[in-house]
């Protein structure tokens, strides 16, 4: 597949203390990619030297084959973006904001503001005044900012920060739509391991500046902390071992837990049955954030 955006070391030393340490990742053409990390791990800081709002210190960046470094407008005219929030006048309609922002790109036509409006779904709400809009509102008309120029790359930094969950919905939705439709290559920047799991296809796992880990997202996922209530602990941790070869913790509260991925959860329910242990319920955790996080640095606190 082609690649869209190529990292190659990337650094950046601010006062001589190194703040991104040798970054390394590439996104292919058609991929909403994740950029998962708690605040202050770096992210915006790269995605601000990807566009050229920082220089690097060290490193190479590509977009669509061209270096920011020696190619910078031919980079820059595959790029959509938003980094932090959008930047939009509040006592003018969205469609006037468009307008203004669209007469930067002599390119951009009436149509492709159009078209723009249209995917990110305003088109009732597009005359009346910024100030009325919602939260998620703006985040789609920065979005369609954005997509005017129909860029083989968007980029969007934190896009659902402050959204409800219905607005998170429908965000990830567009997302979705403009990579499987469309062909757009997208990264996303987010703190939120539950919205990259839902949204993204890859992703890279950013802490103190370096990645630490890059995979599939469904490799995140694989386990799945799992708990059982139950009358026999003694009987359900001999099952999950000799059964199962899994290692299961005793809570001393009637509560056994391991980690389980899906395919097997329905095994160990029955085997607790046949078994009578007296199982009570069930219920299956989603690891958080602050999990992996543990679990990639051996413990290291992510703040």
């Amino acid at each position: 597949m082609e690649t869209v955006l190529s990292l190659k070391n990337v650094t950046k030393t601010i006062k001589g203390k190194p703040i991104i340490k040798g970054i390394d990742f590439s996104v292919k053409k058609g991929q909403i990619y994740g950029f998962l990390g708690p605040n202050g791990a770096g992210k915006t800081m790269t995605l601000r030297m990807i566009v050229g709002l920082i220089k690097p210190t060290g490193g190479e960046i590509e977009i669509c084959g061209n270096s920011i470094r020696t190619s910078f407008v031919k980079a820059m005219r595959n790029v959509g973006c938003i980094i932090e929030n959008p930047e939009l006048y509040d006592y003018m309609s969205g469609y006037d904001n468009l307008r203004l922002l669209s007469g930067m790109e002599p390119q951009i036509t009436e149509q492709d503001l159009d078209e723009a409006i249209q995917r990110v779904r305003l088109s009732q709400r597009i005359n009346d005044k910024v100030n009325t809009y919602s939260l998620g509102m703006k985040q789609r008309l920065g979005i369609a900012q954005a997509l005017m120029k129909k860029p083989p790359l968007l980029i969007l930094d934190e896009p659902t920060n402050g959204l409800d969950p219905a607005g998170m919905k429908e965000f990830r939705q567009l997302i979705q739509t403009l990579a499987a439709e469309e062909g757009m290559t997208i990264l996303v920047s987010s703190h939120l391991l539950s919205e990259v799991q839902m949204m993204c296809d890859e992703v890279a796992v950013i802490l103190h500046g370096k990645i630490i880990k890059t995979a599939k997202v469904e490799e995140l996922a694989v386990d799945r902390k799992v708990t059982w209530h139950v009358k026999d602990v003694p009987g359900a941790l001999k099952i999950l071992e000799e059964q199962f070869q899994l290692t299961g913790i005793d809570h001393a509260d009637g509560r056994v837990s391991a980690c389980v991925d899906d395919d097997r959860i329905v095994a160990v329910n029955a085997a607790f049955t046949n078994a009578q242990v007296g199982m009570l319920f069930v219920c299956k955790e989603q690891k958080s954030l602050e999990d992996l996080f543990m679990e990639l640095t051996g413990g290291e606190t992510i703040g």
